[in-house]
């Protein structure tokens, strides 16, 4: 049996210059958009185009063993006999350094954004889109003087780690797991600075789920002034104000200058050998109503904001494969990050046009893994490069359609850190060190007192004489 197939890719030198069928995603006059945009275009025609430079950075990310002449055999399998240039692995390091930071980091600017539709499932709670902040620090970098320079070394209990790292800060579509924005730098930065680089991208249509790191005034005040509601874990040192009681468990405080609602509970989860644990939580919110939002049900939203560690799953694990990262300079690096969210970006918008095409089905039931991996395979053979055949799905969201997984069941899943330098290396108490299904979670309301405040009080009250 003889296959025949028929390639369409951009002629001349610019035929490189592809992603398979993520090109419709990433499509070559955009590429020219943004290329033209930051003044990174040849002046002349070269061997190996600005073009084809930001397609080879943005494969880079999805081929993460190979080096330069690897990635670049990726691109160029299946387009034998067009008499391309075979460069060596200096010259496609002079087309990085030629190509700079500007395009790489608009294009993903360009394709971030929200991705959901108001009716897909997991998206929106009540009229608003559930988005979340999260931090990540665990992406490594080789250990040279200069991006030691740059980054440093974090502290360990032992010393000091074994390569530095980036922080990096994103702004995550729950429902969707959609990057709508990032920012990253390091270590000593902080989260907090890192997200209020990405407050302009919040708006009145949005609910922000966060960690107990957030719960600063200033920033949740920031969070309020770009018109958006909060739903964020307190610490447990904080202990706001008691204003007023609500008829559901809630108290009215103040943070920030911003009036909230506080919610102090008690979940616990039971397994089905009979094991439970919990522990207490205390959120605060600026949905005040209490009949459209009871507090049970904001304590059920809020474990949504885990859905942004699974975003980090498929930078970390998907798509690096727990690899360092290449660049050994800063210029390098930041680079290689705005080329690794736009991937990211490009293969989650194909994900989630795949399963808008099933009305109601959740969006956790897609696999990035299998999106990836067929990614991987229409890139070396230049397949699907343009939509000419009207294929709307395209071979990678019927791949992932064809593999979708089960609904997702409540079980525990066990801490498993292989790290010793990890802060979560210990396991935490009362926890399941198995995986175990979930069969009740109870949820119960308490009241919230202001502690601090009444042991002021006490001490204020002058004691009797003897």
């Amino acid at each position: 049996m003889t296959l025949t197939r028929t390639i369409t890719v951009a002629a001349g030198v610019f035929a490189p210059g592809h992603l398979g069928e993520l090109t419709r995603v990433v499509p070559f006059e955009l590429v020219d958009a943004v290329l033209e945009e930051t003044g990174a275009r040849e002046r002349r025609l070269r061997l190996l185009p600005s073009r084809a430079g930001v397609y080879f950075v943005l494969a880079l990310g999805l081929f993460p063993r190979p080096g330069y002449l690897g990635v670049w055999a990726k691109l160029t399998a299946a387009l034998d006999g067009l008499g391309l240039a075979v460069p060596s692995s200096r010259a496609l390091r002079d087309l990085r350094r030629r190509i700079g930071i500007a395009p790489v980091k608009a294009l993903f600017e360009t394709l971030a954004g929200p991705l959901g539709r108001p009716r897909t499932p997991g998206v929106m709670f009540g009229r608003y889109r559930t988005v979340a902040f999260d931090g990540c620090r665990s992406l490594k970098v080789p250990d040279t003087p200069r991006n030691r320079a740059w980054l440093g070394k974090m502290k360990a209990s032992l010393g000091e780690t074994g390569y530095p790292v980036i922080q990096l800060m994103t702004l995550v579509e729950t429902g969707t797991r959609a990057l709508i924005g990032a920012a990253f730098g390091t270590t000593a930065d902080g989260e907090l600075d890192g997200a209020r680089k990405l407050l302009h991208l919040l708006d009145a249509t949005m609910l922000v789920l966060l960690d107990r790191g957030f719960d600063a005034g200033e920033f949740l005040a920031g969070v309020t002034a770009a018109k958006a509601q909060f739903l964020v874990r307190l610490s447990s040192v904080r202990r706001p104000p008691v204003l007023g009681r609500l008829p559901d468990g809630s108290v009215l405080s103040v943070i920030g200058g911003v009036m909230v609602g506080i919610i102090e509970a008690s979940v616990t989860v039971t397994c089905h050998d009979g094991t439970r644990y919990g522990g207490p939580y205390r959120l605060a919110t600026t949905l005040l109503d209490h009949r459209a939002y009871p507090a049970e049900v904001l304590i059920a939203l809020y474990h949504e904001r885990w859905e942004h560690e699974i975003t980090y799953l498929a930078l970390r694990h998907t798509l690096l494969q727990g690899r360092v990262l290449r660049s050994g300079d800063p210029a390098g690096l930041e680079q290689e990050m705005w080329a690794l969210l736009a991937l990211y970006q490009a293969l989650r918008i194909a994900v989630t046009d795949a399963i808008e095409t099933m009305p109601g089905t959740d969006p956790d039931r897609a696999s990035y893994q299998i999106a990836a991996e067929t990614a991987q395979t229409l890139i070396t053979g230049a397949r699907n490069v343009t939509g000419e055949n009207g294929d709307l799905a395209g071979d990678i969201g019927r791949a992932v359609l064809a593999s979708l997984h089960r609904p997702r069941r409540p079980r525990v899943c066990a801490r498993r850190v292989k790290s010793p330098l990890s802060r979560w290396n210990k396991h935490p108490p009362g926890k399941p060190r198995t995986n175990l299904k979930i069969t009740s979670v109870t949820t119960v309301i308490s009241q919230y007192r202001d502690e601090k405040r009444t042991r002021r009080r006490r001490s204020l009250t002058p004691t009797p004489g003897p």
